[in-house]
């Protein structure tokens, strides 16, 4: 059960709200024949988009000047809707935000702030400037890409808008270094348009063409949700169940540390126990001078973290959590401390750099 509860809230985070409320919003826009246009309904969703990510501007910018420059009545528009639907979402949000806060805080001005005046968010990596182009968009939009093209070349004239707001959204965040997937999802619900143009003048293909499309996306969602990296999961079903020995007087209490690329696994959201935990942390640099965040420090001289960081044995943690790939690194260390080896977790068939194909969870005793 735990594990189904896992994944339905991995489906919930893979399906991006921002993404859904595009959805919603693009099914009320103005489009070409359009009989469920209402600039009020997907106005206000679009609002709501840019509360809770306002980066979701990004998207609907080409779409809004787009509905603008094609209405009749401008001025009404921009009184009537653009200005009161925005303003009353943005005051909600500062309501809602101040309570909270104990302060006024107008925080999607501190997300552009920090993600993009500051660039905290290139702390988390960064790409080049064609990633979008040569791997990003084709990532994200799968087997889909090949009815795209060929919608979009079907269906140019009548929804150029839409594949204007394609490239334009993916051009501007290009200009970002840092660089991810799932900051383009948004521009998918456009591009399924062209696909379903494109699958609509199948007519003598169609069904193969949809059992292609089936497959091609089954196969990998369930490699991917059920088999790859599956192991960051499973292994806090191991440390929940610590929670057991927790209320146990007679045992040592268990403290677990994680010796894994910081965000490696999930923490107290699957644990529901006041478990004593800690993981390697790497905090974004907010202009810190000589900021090191202490995952590097550790991957840089693993023995040497571990020794400054314990000095006395009564310091120990009672359970560690690691990659099989640092297991060689820090054996002495484990073998020193009586560390044993308890249980062995699969994770990935591809493993990469700091992450291994396991994971491994050490007792001491």
């Amino acid at each position: 059960m735990r594990r189904i509860i896992s994944l339905w809230f991995l489906t919930l985070k893979f399906l991006c709200t921002e993404t859904i409320l595009t959805c919603l919003a693009l099914y009320y826009f103005p489009l070409p024949g359009s009989k469920t246009h209402s600039s009020k309904k997907y106005l206000a969703l679009v609002s709501l988009a840019v509360i809770v990510r306002p980066t979701a501007l990004i998207v609907w910018f080409p779409l809004l000047m787009h509905h603008f420059w094609q209405e009749e009545h401008k001025l009404r528009l921009v009184t009537h809707n653009y200005i009161p639907i925005g303003t009353l979402a943005l005051v909600i949000s500062a309501l809602i935000d101040c309570v909270f806060y104990k302060k006024w805080t107008l925080v999607q001005f501190n997300f552009l702030k920090l993600n993009i005046f500051h660039g905290v968010a290139d702390f988390y990596g960064s790409h080049p400037w064609h990633w979008y182009f040569s791997q990003g968009f084709a990532v994200v939009i799968g087997p889909h890409l090949p009815f795209f093209l060929h919608g979009s070349i079907l269906a140019f004239r009548k929804y150029k808008i839409l594949l204007a707001a394609v490239v334009w959204t993916i051009v501007v965040y290009s200009f970002l270094p840092h660089k991810e997937f799932r900051f383009i999802y948004p521009v998918l619900p456009f591009c399924m348009v062209f696909c379903g143009t494109s699958l609509a003048h199948l007519t003598t293909r169609r069904r193969s063409a949809a059992a292609f499309l089936l497959v091609a996306n089954l196969i990998p969602a369930l490699y991917t949700g059920l088999v790859h990296q599956r192991g960051t999961l499973d292994v806090m079903i191991h440390i929940q169940k610590l929670c057991d020995v927790k209320g146990n007087s007679t045992q040592p209490q268990p403290d677990v540390l994680f010796l894994m690329p910081c965000h490696s696994t999930p923490f107290y959201s699957h644990i529901h126990c006041p478990l004593k935990m800690r993981f390697l942390e790497c905090p974004p640099d907010l202009g810190e001078e000589g900021y090191f965040d202490e995952s590097d420090r550790f991957y840089e001289d693993p023995l040497l973290w571990l020794r400054t960081s314990f000095p006395y044995k009564s310091s120990l943690p009672t359970h560690l959590v690691l990659f099989n790939v640092l297991e060689k690194d820090i054996f002495a260390f484990l073998q020193r401390n009586e560390f044993v080896r308890t249980a062995e977790i699969f994770h990935t068939h591809f493993p990469e750099g700091k992450v291994g194909g396991s994971i491994f969870i050490y007792e001491r005793h």
